[in-house]
């Protein structure tokens, strides 16, 4: 009889009582797994519900906004309407097995919607200049009264989820302990059956049990393995494939080497190509460094050059003049000099001022790249007073509004983040609508770590620079960060390198720089910097 049917005899009995302890672990494993999904749908609705306030405020807060300044635009956010809706849905369907619940969502939403409206009757108003009198009655209080309906479905519906949450949390810490208790006396259970069969199987097959448990102590140790046990049992076979994955292990730590040897050499050839990177991006700039500085001296002569034929040509018209000429040939040499040659010198000089810039253009964005940053804690709201300060007189012209919020502190080179802002801002009041009140707004968005930013800082923080100008058509979103790409190049002058400045600057500093705008609508810049120092 084989040793696997002799072993079926001896544990048939203990295998039946196991099984049927699994059972009961199964059972109370589905309990607590049904408890904590409960527990954790709880705690989901309570963060859904808490969540749901804030956005109804900012709403009241738009209303009430659009009512003071008579400006509709305060009112036309529809998907801040959009997403407390879906926020509402989300909730009926969280909580669809809880009527009561469901009810209370239901009136919320009413709420909600009836406030929409009313929003709506206000923007239509103040869009058509009818009296605000009636809306303000509305919006007489602390808060409306829908909305204050709105507040106090939302806390009975938050009390009553507290309730539920405590009850659930309550059954799941009572299903937890049975099911500890219930799991201990299975293991207890299952031990003591166990070390009954293992008992009498050691009677006939200890020796062998002992030779395959120094095998599989050796196996796991890495130490060789002596001869294979003899005979045709399930010992033996065991024993056999103990061999056997012995000799896969070997194989597999062979492999393992040749493995850990080709990832050496790539990580060598990674450095040396990133060796090469870095020294063909500082040769590039070298490149461009030395080309714009060694044409300055050309265009330079170029310059004094067509002086000295504005001269000349002076000179021959003056002799032209004394010389007493016949008038054909007088009229012909002076519409020479007044003509074509004051024309070709015009454009000779043109040409030269045009060079003379895009090699400025080409220094400022090398030298970018090469400027060592003093690192420091850095506070922006001060960087962006001198830059707003400086730009005082535009914005005075303009008739723009500024707006700063409250901005924290950032990790970098003072001088170069003033220059970031004051870059954005330049650019904010130079792109204004003239057809309409400027406003350029200036702020930071809540302080959550930026998935998107380098892994190199820890925590960024994200600034922004909105206005409400021309915009930034869909077709040219693409190159606004690219050097000498100008828009609206009638409506303020420039040299198309202040954004590909402004990205070099923020991705120096481990952040990033990307901009949202619609057309004749304005665009926002946003602005991500590291708050702590950079690791490296």
């Amino acid at each position: 009889m084989k040793l696997f049917t002799k072993g079926l005899l001896l544990i048939a009995l203990p295998s039946a009582i196991e099984l049927a302890l699994l059972g009961v672990v199964f059972d109370m494993q589905a309990q607590t797994a049904r408890a904590v999904e409960r527990s954790s749908d709880s705690k989901q609705i309570l963060y859904q519900a808490a969540a749901l306030e804030n956005p109804m405020l900012r709403q009241v807060a738009r209303v009430r906004a659009g009512i003071a300044t008579g400006d509709p635009s305060f009112m036309d956010r529809h998907a801040a309407w959009i997403d407390i809706s879906d926020r509402l849905a989300r909730l009926e369907q969280a909580v669809a097995d809880t009527p009561s619940q469901v009810a209370r969502v239901v009136r919320m939403r009413e709420a909600a919607d009836s406030y929409r409206q009313q929003a709506l009757s206000v923007a239509q108003s103040l869009r058509t200049g009818a009296t605000m009198k009636p809306f303000v009655t509305l919006e007489g209080g602390e808060l409306p009264a829908r909305v204050v309906s709105f507040r106090q479905q939302l806390g009975d519906f938050i009390g009553e989820a507290s309730r539920l949450e405590a009850e659930r949390n309550a059954t799941l810490a009572r299903t937890r302990r049975l099911q500890q208790y219930t799991l201990a006396g299975a293991v207890i259970g299952s031990m003591l059956l166990w070390a009954g069969t293992a008992f009498a199987f050691a009677r006939g097959i200890g020796r062998r049990l002992d030779v395959l448990a120094e095998n599989a102590q050796r196996l796991a140790s890495g130490r060789p393995l002596p001869r294979p046990l003899a005979g045709d049992d399930e010992i033996a076979a065991l024993d056999a494939a103990l061999h056997r994955t012995s000799a896969l292990l070997r194989v597999a730590d062979q492999n393992q080497a040749a493995l850990k040897a080709s990832l050496q050499t790539r990580a060598q050839e990674l450095a040396r190509v990133n060796e090469t990177l870095r020294q063909a991006t500082q040769d590039n700039e070298m490149f461009i460094y030395s080309v714009s500085h060694d044409l300055r001296s050309p265009l330079v002569n170029m310059q004094g050059f067509s002086k000295e034929l504005q001269v000349s040509c002076d000179e021959l018209r003056a002799t032209v003049v004394e010389a007493g000429l016949p008038d054909v040939e007088h009229k012909r040499l002076t519409q020479m000099l007044d003509g074509d040659v004051q024309e070709s010198l015009r454009f000779v000089r043109s040409s030269v001022t045009r060079a003379a810039g895009i090699i400025d253009a080409l220094l400022r964005i090398s030298r970018a790249g090469r400027l060592d940053y003093q690192w420091q804690r850095v506070s922006v709201g001060r960087a962006v007073a001198r830059a707003v300060d400086a730009l005082q007189k535009r914005i005075d012209e303009r008739a723009a509004v500024v707006v700063v919020r409250e901005l924290p502190t950032a990790w970098g080179d003072p001088s170069a983040i003033e220059q970031v802002f004051s870059q954005l801002l330049a650019n904010a009041v130079n792109f204004l609508d003239p057809s309409r009140p400027g406003r350029i707004e200036v702020g930071a968005l809540d302080g959550a770590p930026d998935a998107g930013a380098s892994a190199v800082a820890a925590r960024t923080r994200t600034y922004f620079v909105r206005d409400n100008g021309l915009g930034i058509p869909a077709a040219y979103m693409s190159k606004v960060f690219r050097a000498f790409q100008r828009l609206h190049g009638e409506v303020a002058q420039g040299d198309g390198i202040g954004l590909a400045l402004v990205r070099r600057t923020v991705e120096r500093h481990g952040g990033r720089v990307w901009v949202e705008s619609a057309e004749g609508a304005g665009s926002t810049f946003f602005v991500t910097l590291p708050d702590q120092p950079l690791r490296h």
